[in-house]
């Protein structure tokens, strides 16, 4: 109690409680939510005052299904709201379908009046859509960078687990939302509340702006080999314009049997086999999360021409692109 009485003596003063009016769509991510909140809820009790309020607000007023099959009761219709207000929209699973024109039309005029607007886990899609990352540094989730940046040529893609560019916030989805708001109470009301509230949550690795959402190559791949890192890194980096392996080879300094071997011994696979894996995931994903043509598609991941594409991808996937766009459309429609 006296750790409490300290950091609430220490809180800066705010004459009015900052509100946050958390925009729920369709399919949200349960954890990016609860992490924001409970986050605020935590400042509030450890500040010893309402140093945040909140509302729920979803379209139609009623109730909004979250991505685990759990329903929450709104407080509100996407109503009229303050230059003092903050909008997080939180996002999940097919923000796509989400993303209608009645919360494009929302978010474009609330916008308008200045405020701090924010898009949490896959809702970076939705702020985009409405125009308001322009130019903008922002984040989204790993597994939608690839057709964001495909779709949204204008904002500035990073791989942070949280973006702040001015009056727009974005984040990369799971516990990312904590390191935000931790981020956003520590200048609201000091340092000492933000560690406070992060001890609370058992958080004991505070993220910042500069550290990156997912793990390093080494790490997910279960080796650690600086030149297998690195050949596998431009890889990632060359799906559309994809690099020969002897190319690969030379630039860490090695034969192309020296490659092959390290592969072979690591992955159990050819460089050839991986890379090709690597752009049939980038290919996979694009079918699922945009309305790009195959043949576009296929381009974007480095195959020059659609029966090629076809051919692999139905070797790997065992079924073809069309087939799973198709089947991918079906489930969402269920």
């Amino acid at each position: 109690m006296q750790v409490q009485r300290k950091i609430a003596q220490s809180t800066k003063p705010a004459t009015k409680a900052r509100r946050f009016v958390f925009v729920l769509l369709e399919n949200f991510t349960l954890l990016s939510f609860a992490s924001a909140l409970d986050a605020l809820r935590i400042a509030n009790r450890m500040g010893e005052g309402t140093l945040y309020e909140w509302m729920l607000v979803g379209e139609g007023g009623d109730t909004v299904t979250c991505s685990a099959g759990t329903a929450f009761k709104v407080d509100s219709d996407l109503p009229e709201l303050t230059r003092e207000d903050t909008v997080l929209v939180c996002g999940g699973i097919d923000v796509q379908k989400a993303t209608t024109k009645k919360l494009l039309n929302w978010l474009r005029r609330e916008a308008r009046r200045g405020m701090a607007v924010g898009g949490l886990c896959t809702a970076a899609y939705s702020l985009a859509r409405a125009g308001l990352l322009d130019g903008k540094r922002a984040t989204i989730h790993w597994e939608n960078q690839d057709s964001f940046s495909e779709e949204f040529e204008d904002v500035r893609l990073t791989k942070s687990v949280f973006v702040i560019d001015g009056n727009r916030l974005t984040t990369a989805g799971g516990t990312s939302s904590i390191d935000l708001m931790l981020k956003i109470i520590a200048d609201d009301h000091g340092e000492d509340l933000a560690n406070a509230v992060a001890d609370q949550l058992i958080y004991s690795s505070i993220r910042t702006d500069q550290d990156t959402q997912r793990l390093s190559v080494p790490t997910r791949i279960g080796v650690r080999h600086p030149k297998l890192s690195q050949v596998i890194q431009m890889m990632e980096a060359n799906v559309e314009e994809p690099i020969s392996p002897a190319t690969l080879a030379r630039q860490v300094g090695m034969s192309t049997r020296q490659l092959e071997r390290l592969f072979r011994r690591y992955l159990n696979r050819s460089p050839k086999r991986y890379y090709m894996e690597l752009r049939l995931q980038k290919a996979r994903n694009l079918l699922m999360q945009t309305d790009m043509s195959v043949i576009n598609v296929a381009l974007a991941c480095g195959f020059a021409s659609p029966s090629h594409f076809s051919k692999c991808y139905r070797a790997h996937y065992d079924t073809t692109p069309y087939r799973e766009r198709g089947s991918h459309a079906a489930r969402l429609s269920i």
